[in-house]
């Protein structure tokens, strides 16, 4: 793990290898996981993918509560216990035997995750200078990508081994990941958030009743749909509608992985207030418009290696996309929440990636697999739709939160 990923001595590096330890378990059980549940516990794909759409629409309800809660309590203690009963989830999964206990514990599983994402977020803004949010934040998905690699490899070595041991090895090795960041977790300050400012009230519905980050929240949602994009959408094009071969979808993704490993700290660095950020957030706008465009174009070659040459330009603009929409949408997540509901308005920020997950399969699948160059073009606006409607939502009225007092820089 080269020693520049990592934020300086601090909170900032113990939020960081926490993550760390539980995307390294995340990557080996990503990439081992369906194999496990049909052909180890004998789920068919259909059970396994409802199972999963159900249990991230448990983690859709999750992340609010859990933010709201880290508001009113320390929230160092509320991420430690979260992370530890995630790893309680994933041993869970070796104990599946039905559907019916596969989609239960499938929504432990999500909803403790989504609500741990939640909460971290909740700790970087309270322990982390607001200068710094972005950056240090920029820094937690570079070392995640990092983590999801180095998990993946791992997974791989289950894979080439294709025995039902060697799957539940790596079901131990990602609940072992999840209480070992427990621990480190256990190890920040304990900081509880600031006081409520008098009159605020509402509880948990005050974020729902804040109509302009609800709806740059939705705007996210659909930005986050780079997600399912990656993981699916893109693998099922290249095998059917393109001449390159099968294997260059796994190459795409290493190419995702390394560009945001290397490249995402420095993005981040341009993004310090919302102006910025809104520029961030068109030109990832722009940039997903010229992917979809060379995805579309891949499939009119008939020569596999011009056709994986144009997959792989599109990758490049993809990830670029990615990148810039990661470091606007965190800036301003952060500069539009009150000071004293960072958890709560994180946890709904945060409800995204739940939604994209849940829906954007089967909504990319029909669009672009099906839909052909059209659906492309037609992904391409939504996408740029949205970053260009969350530029206008800020544009001329963003409200920075007050400073919390947070723990001194390093060395200052």
């Amino acid at each position: 793990m080269p020693g520049r990923l990592l934020p300086a001595p601090g909170p900032a590096r113990t939020l960081a290898l926490a993550q760390l330890a539980n995307s390294v378990g995340d990557g080996a059980f990503l990439v081992t996981s369906a194999l496990y549940f049909t052909q180890v516990v004998g789920l068919t794909p259909g059970q396994v993918g409802f199972g999963l759409s159900v249990g991230w629409a448990a983690g859709l309800l999750a992340g609010v509560p859990a933010g709201h809660a880290a508001d009113g309590r320390d929230a160092r203690t509320v991420a430690v216990l979260l992370a530890a009963a995630t790893g309680l989830a994933v041993a869970g999964f070796l104990l599946v035997r039905q559907p019916a206990g596969f989609a239960l514990v499938a929504c432990v599983y999500a909803g403790c995750q989504t609500a741990l994402a939640a909460v971290r977020q909740a700790l970087l803004a309270r322990l982390v200078e607001p200068e710094r949010r972005t950056g240090v934040r920029a820094r937690l998905q570079s070392v995640v990508n990092a983590g999801l690699g180095l998990g993946a490899a791992i997974g791989g070595l289950a894979l080439w081994a294709h025995t039902a041991g060697a799957y539940r090895t790596v079901l131990v090795l990602d609940a072992a990941a999840f209480l070992g960041a427990a621990v480190l977790l256990r190890r920040l300050p304990a900081r509880r958030g600031p006081a409520a400012r008098p009159g605020s009230g509402g509880g948990r519905r005050a974020v729902f009743r804040d109509r302009r980050y609800a709806l740059l929240t939705a705007l996210n949602a659909v930005m986050m749909l780079y997600l399912p994009l990656l993981s699916l959408v893109l693998p099922l094009w290249v095998a059917r509608r393109t001449a390159a071969p099968s294997w260059l979808a796994a190459a795409l993704l290493v190419v995702n992985t390394v560009a945001v490993m290397l490249a995402q700290v420095r993005m981040a660095r341009r993004v310090v207030d919302p102006p910025t950020a809104v520029r961030s957030l068109r030109r990832a706008g722009a940039a997903m418009a010229v992917a979809s465009g060379l995805f579309a174009l891949s499939a009119a070659s008939a020569v596999p290696w011009l056709a994986a040459g144009i997959l792989l330009l599109g990758a490049g603009a993809q990830v670029y996309a990615e990148m810039a929409h990661g470091a606007g949408a965190w800036q301003l997540s952060f500069d539009l929440a009150p000071v004293d509901r960072h958890g709560l308005y994180q946890g709904f920020f945060g409800s995204g990636v739940p939604v994209a997950r849940m829906l954007g399969p089967v909504l990319l699948t029909w669009l672009i697999v099906d839909g052909g160059g059209v659906g492309w073009l037609a992904f391409a606006v939504l996408y740029a739709g949205a970053a260009a409607g969350a530029g206008l939502l800020v544009r001329g009225r963003a409200r920075r939160s007050v400073a919390v007092p947070a723990l001194p820089a390093p060395g200052s």
